[in-house]
C-alpha cells in the first residue's frame, strides 16, 4: 500500500538545511527534504506520501512532502554523475567523494586494498549509539576529530536526524559521510567500504562512527533485520585495517525478550562476523562474554552516560528511553567508546583471525 494526499502549506513549523518541517490545511504535519523536492512556502499545494503515518509506523507522525504542485519544475544541479535513491522518481545526482579519491593502484590483477591505519571504527546498530559515542569521546579526549558514517540501513536523508544536528551545534562531530542510498552527508559516498577510507583519508578521522541513520528494521525473525550490517561494517573495517569494536546493543528495560541483556540484534550479527573484533561490554554485561566468542571480548566501564550527556546538553533516547530508564543501553556505548579512544594513535593492528 502507498498512500498519496494532496493538502496545502499552512505553516512553517521549521527549518534548516536539507529540511522543512510544515503545517497542512487538514491538520497534519509534514517534512519536505530539499535536495530531492526542493523548498516549500505556506500557501503551496503539495503531494505528500502518508503512508508510514497510516500504518501507524515510526515516524513520529510526520507526513513527507513529495512533490510540490505551486512550482512548476525543479533545477538542482548536481556535483558529480553518482546518483542516489536510483531508478526511482526522486534519484538525485548526489556526486560521490570516491571521484576524487587516488585512483586505484592494483597491478597485474593483484587487489590493493588501501590501508586505513588502524583507525578504530565503532561499529554499533542503532542511531543513538552515536549520541553517546560523540559525547563520550570527547569528555575523554577534547577535540577529538569524530566523523560519522551513516549507512542506508534506516533512514536515508541525514538532514532528517536532529541528533547529528544537535551533535554538530555542540561540535561533537568533525565530518558526515552518507554511504550506499543515505544521502547530505559533507561527503557521499558509493557504499561502506570507500565511506570508511573517505572518512579517514578525506575527513581526517581520529574515530569512525558506522552506524544506520534514524530508525532500524526488525521482523522478530533471526536474519530480518537491517542490523545484520554490523557484521559486513566490521568484517570490512579490519580487512581495510581499521580497528573495529563493536558497540553492543543492550537493555535491561526493553518490554521484548530477545532485545534483554544483550540483544539478538547484536548477537546475530556477530554470529555473521567471519573475523574475531573487538566487542566490549561493560560490567554489568560481563556474564554475557563466553556467548560471544570467538571474538575479542573486552570488558570495561567507560564514563557515566549520563552525566557526559547532561554536560554536552544533549538529549539521547532509544526506544524512547533516557539514560535513568536504561542506563545498561547507554553503559554499553560508553564502554565501547572508552575502548576505541584507548586506541587511537596505535601503530599496531589486529590481523584477521
Amino acid at each position: 500500500m502507498t498512500t498519496f494526499r494532496t493538502l496545502r502549506v499552512v505553516e512553517m513549523l521549521a527549518e534548516r538545511p536539507g529540511l522543512q518541517r510544515v503545517g497542512l490545511d487538514d491538520g497534519s504535519r509534514a517534512y519536505a527534504l530539499t535536495q530531492l523536492t526542493g523548498a516549500v512556502a505556506v500557501g503551496d499545494e503539495v503531494v505528500v506520501n502518508t503512508t508510514a503515518v497510516d500504518l501507524g509506523l515510526g515516524t513520529g507522525g510526520w507526513h513527507v512532502v513529495h512533490w510540490n504542485l505551486s512550482r512548476r519544475g525543479l533545477h538542482q544541479p548536481g556535483p558529480g554523475h553518482i546518483m542516489k535513491i536510483r531508478y526511482t522518481s526522486l534519484q538525485a545526482d548526489t556526486g560521490a567523494a570516491e571521484e576524487r579519491l587516488d585512483a586505484d593502484e592494483s597491478a597485474d590483477g593483484v587487489v590493493q586494498l588501501p590501508h586505513l591505519g588502524g583507525v578504530p571504527v565503532l561499529v554499533g546498530s542503532l542511531h543513538s549509539q552515536l549520541g553517546v559515542a560523540a559525547a563520550v569521546a570527547h569528555a575523554l579526549r577534547p577535540g577529538l576529530r569524530v566523523v560519522y558514517v551513516m549507512t542506508d540501513g534506516a533512514a536515508l536523508p541525514l538532514a532528517l536526524s536532529d541528533l547529528v544536528h544537535d551533535l554538530r551545534a555542540r561540535g561533537l562531530l568533525h565530518a558526515t559521510v552518507t554511504a550506499g542510498h543515505a544521502f547530505g552527508g559533507d561527503f557521499e559516498a558509493v557504499g561502506t567500504a570507500s565511506a570508511l577510507q573517505v572518512a579517514v583519508q578525506r575527513a581526517d578521522a581520529d574515530l569512525v562512527v558506522c552506524v544506520m541513520g534514524p530508525g532500524v528494521v526488525g521482523t522478530a525473525s533471526a536474519l530480518g533485520t537491517t542490523a545484520t550490517e554490523v557484521a559486513s561494517i566490521a568484517t570490512v573495517a579490519m580487512q581495510l585495517g581499521a580497528r573495529p569494536v563493536v558497540m553492543v546493543r543492550a537493555s535491561g528495560a526493553d518490554p521484548r525478550a530477545r532485545h534483554r541483556g544483550v540483544s539478538h540484534h547484536t548477537r546475530t550479527a556477530l554470529a555473521l562476523t567471519p573475523v574475531a573484533v573487538d566487542v566490549v561490554l561493560p560490567t554489568a554485561l560481563a556474564a554475557a562474554g563466553p556467548a560471544l566468542a570467538p571474538h575479542r571480548v573486552v570488558v570495561t566501564d567507560g564514563p557515566d552516560a549520563a552525566a557526559v550527556l547532561d554536560q554536552q546538553g544533549l538529549r539521547v533516547t532509544t526506544m524512547g528511553r533516557g539514560p535513568h530508564d536504561d542506563p545498561v543501553f547507554f553503559a554499553a556505548a560508553a564502554a565501547a567508546t572508552s575502548h576505541a579512544v584507548a586506541l587511537i594513535g596505535r601503530t599496531g593492528t589486529v590481523s584477521p583471525e
